[in-house]
C-alpha cells in the first residue's frame, strides 16, 4: 500500500450541474462540453502529498460521481455512510437547482455517516454569468444556514475547482487529526469525545468524527 490515506468523496446534485465535468477537471484538468448523463455511479481517482502539521502524507483520493436523476437515489444514498465529505454541486444558471439543494441536505442528514459532514457548496458555471440567475448572496445566506463553505467554480475554466477539493480535504484530515488527539480510533479504550459547533449562534449541536 503505498498511500498513508484512503479519503472517500462523493459529489451530489440534480442532473446537468456539472459533477462530472467538475471531476474531470480536478483529476485530468480537461472539460469536454458534451451532456453524458452519468447513470448510476462512477468515480474518478487522485494521488497527491498533503502536507499536514508536521509531515507530508501521501493521500488517495477517491472522487465519487452520482447521478442527479430521482429513479438512481436509491442507489446512490448507499454510498454516502462510505464518504468522509462531500461536494454539493447547483448550476448558477438554473433556480431549480439551487431550490434543490435543501432536498440534497436532508438526503445527508439521513444518510451520511453522521448529521453535519464536511460539505462544501459550489455553484457552478460561473463563467456563464451572462446566463446566470442566482445571485451570490443567496447562495451564501444558504451555506452559513447550513454551516457549509461557499465557493463559485467552474468547470469549463477550471475556477476554484481544486480550492474546493482541498478545503473539504483540509476539513476531514483536521476531523481525523481530533479523532486520534481524543483517542477515539477503533482498538483505543474510552469513549469518542464529540466536537461541538455553534450552529447560528444559537445553539450548539454535536458533531461526529471520522473513526
Amino acid at each position: 500500500m503505498d498511500y498513508d490515506y484512503l479519503i472517500k468523496f462523493l459529489a451530489l446534485g440534480d442532473s446537468a450541474v456539472g459533477k462530472t465535468s467538475f471531476l474531470f477537471q480536478y483529476t485530468d484538468g480537461t472539460f469536454n462540453s458534451r451532456f453524458i448523463s452519468t447513470v448510476g455511479i462512477d468515480f474518478r481517482e487522485k494521488r497527491m502529498l498533503y502536507q499536514s502539521s508536521d509531515r507530508n502524507q501521501r493521500v488517495h483520493l477517491q472522487l465519487w460521481d452520482t447521478a442527479g436523476q430521482e429513479r438512481f437515489r436509491s442507489l446512490t444514498t448507499a454510498f454516502y455512510r462510505d464518504a468522509m465529505g462531500f461536494i454539493l454541486i447547483f448550476d448558477l444558471t438554473n433556480e431549480k437547482s439551487f431550490l434543490e439543494i435543501q432536498n440534497w441536505i436532508d438526503q445527508l442528514q439521513m444518510h451520511a455517516y453522521c448529521d453535519c459532514p464536511d460539505v462544501v457548496l459550489c455553484g457552478n458555471k460561473v463563467d456563464l454569468e451572462d446566463k446566470r440567475v442566482v445571485p451570490e448572496w443567496r447562495a451564501r445566506e444558504l451555506a452559513e444556514k447550513n454551516n457549509m463553505l461557499y465557493l463559485e467554480t467552474s468547470a469549463a475554466t477550471g475556477q476554484n475547482v481544486a480550492q474546493a477539493i482541498e478545503v473539504l480535504l483540509d476539513r476531514v484530515m483536521l476531523r481525523m487529526e481530533s479523532a486520534v488527539d481524543q483517542a477515539t480510533l477503533p482498538g483505543r479504550k474510552g469513549q469518542p469525545k464529540p466536537i461541538n459547533f455553534d450552529r447560528n449562534n444559537t445553539e450548539e449541536s454535536t458533531c461526529c468524527v471520522i473513526l
